[in-house]
């Protein structure tokens, strides 16, 4: 196995092969299905609709309009830094050159936090859904094989993962014409029941549900952003593969940006095709109806799909394991670039001769991700529940991080013209707003004991896990800084804003 480090990656600031992954490999297409995949948008949405109609009732498609926003202004950070150094670490790497080594790995850290959160979430979902689909509902409902079956799969896909990213993006193509083909063709049939009148429950279309003034409450609008924020998260898989895509500087970006744009447009239209036929009523297919909220889906499958209802259960269990595979795309290639920064130990820049993927960052991650899941099974589910919950403060924190990185750095830069002053400037600054004002107010909410569905230590349980998670990080960044191999990362010797970019251009 092949190790990268900055010693064979540079010699003397010129650059050479990169960090030894497969370049050239992904297209605009490619990685904008990857990033989407990311996303798992079918569960997604199926999974957060109810919770943010009961938020803010008819305002849901505003909520999903305005929880955007703050995505598209980090893209735009992430697209401008990308352009400057397109490097698979990502905020690791920038938050290092902008902000300096300490800032760089804690937003390194966040990433592969997120990450194995989310692995150990899809994961369950996707082997208990795979019991749904063979008919097996004692399976399905049986903790202990769901927890067997869900380990097999996230070790099928890190295994697939190591194989390389061109296989996976194949794959990609196929689950995201599954899963992207249900969601549409049930946002079509929840709208043609809707206007034939098929439940007397149904509602027509009105403009009102994207007016502002029409909220109830700030603190329920808040809620139901947050909660939106997560449907949104992973289209940033794109960046993370940049070394590894056609034209580096242009083509991560513009898949990034063409992910979200596609989202929302999902997102909004099946969200009013779904509310105008099941309505807003607390019984039967009413959206907040409290037995209906874990799967507005799964509740309207029979309805709407009637005997082909089995398709839209393999279209959830395919969003999750896409999104099992996709994510553990950033994490070890962003463990891989701290690795040859010398920010972590030198056999997480192994790269593997013939498939050229960091196979040691993604067994990491795998298992971390298998190990992670077990324990929260076996502790309780509902800690499992709120992991996925507390899992948005880890994702509002390195977005947040990334968009003020890319106005420090280019902070020169922003008078030179009207697009860096927007682009680079002001644009993202206000999505670091935004994110950072989301990471406190989820905070706060998550302190309360009423917030999840734990207590720890006499505060909510996601507080615990979210918080926690990334106090440990300091702490093994701290334990790893007093290590011999790392001081050239800490005193900013081996990654710093001079250093050059270890991707070679086209």
């Amino acid at each position: 196995m092949t190790k990268y480090t900055l010693d064979n990656a540079t010699d003397a600031g010129h650059i050479h092969t990169g960090k030894g992954l497969n370049q050239g490999t992904l297209g605009v297409v490619g990685s904008t299905i990857i990033g989407l995949s990311s996303t798992a948008p079918l569960y997604s949405l199926a999974a957060t609709l109810g919770y943010v109609i009961v938020a803010v009732g008819a305002q849901a498609p505003l909520v999903f309009v305005v929880a955007c926003i703050p995505m598209v202004f980090a893209a735009f950070a992430y697209q401008e830094l990308n352009r400057e150094a397109p490097d698979c670490g990502t905020t690791f790497v920038w938050g290092t050159k902008a902000f300096g080594p300490v800032t760089g790995w804690i937003g390194g850290w966040a990433v592969a936090v997120a990450g194995v959160m989310v692995m150990a979430n899809v994961g369950e979902i996707t082997g208990r859904y795979f019991w749904y689909l063979v008919g097996n509902n004692e399976f399905a409902n049986d903790q202990t094989i769901v927890v067997i079956t869900s380990v097999v799969f996230i070790a099928l896909m890190s295994g697939i993962s190591m194989l390389g990213v061109q296989i996976g993006d194949r794959m990609q193509m196929v689950l995201m014409v599954i899963q992207m083909g249900a969601l549409l063709l049930f946002g079509v049939l929840a709208l043609v029941n809707a206007l034939n009148g098929s439940n007397p429950d149904s509602v027509a279309f009105d403009w009102n549900w994207f007016n502002p003034a029409e909220l109830g409450s700030w603190s329920g609008f808040m809620q139901a952003v947050l909660l939106a924020l997560f449907i949104y998260w992973g289209w940033d898989t794109c960046l993370a593969l940049n070394e590894e895509t056609k034209n580096p500087r242009k083509t991560p970006g513009r898949a990034a940006l063409s992910s979200i744009v596609v989202l929302i447009v999902v997102y909004v239209g099946v969200s009013i095709a779904v509310m105008m036929f099941a309505g807003f009523g607390d019984t039967g297919y009413g959206l907040t109806n409290a037995a209906n909220l874990d799967d507005v889906f799964t509740v309207l499958r029979d309805v709407l799909f009637g005997p082909w209802g089995w398709f839209l259960i393999l279209a959830v269990m395919v969003s999750a394991a896409s999104s099992t595979q996709t994510t553990i795309l950033p994490t070890a290639r962003g463990t891989l670039s701290m690795a040859v920064y010398r920010a972590l130990p030198a056999k997480f820049a192994s790269v593997h001769p013939k498939f050229k993927t960091p196979w040691f960052s993604t067994l990491v991650m795998g298992i971390a991700s298998i190990v992670y899941y077990v324990v929260m099974s076996l502790v309780s589910t509902d800690m499992l529940a709120d992991s996925l919950t507390s899992m948005g403060l880890a994702v509002a924190l390195y977005y947040a991080l990334t968009s003020f990185a890319c106005v420090w750095y280019f902070r020169s830069t922003l008078r030179s013209s009207a697009r860096n002053l927007w682009m680079r400037g002001i644009l993202p600054l206000l999505g670091g707003i935004m994110l950072t004002y989301a990471f406190i107010q989820s905070a706060i909410d998550m302190w309360a004991t009423d917030y999840g569905n734990t207590v720890l230590f006499g505060i909510g349980g996601a507080f615990v896990i979210g918080v926690g998670a990334i106090v440990l990080g300091f702490v093994l960044m701290g334990i790893w800084a007093f290590q011999p191999n790392s001081r050239p990362f800490f005193r900013g010797e081996s990654l710093n804003r001079d250093t050059p970019v270890l991707v070679p251009d086209e």
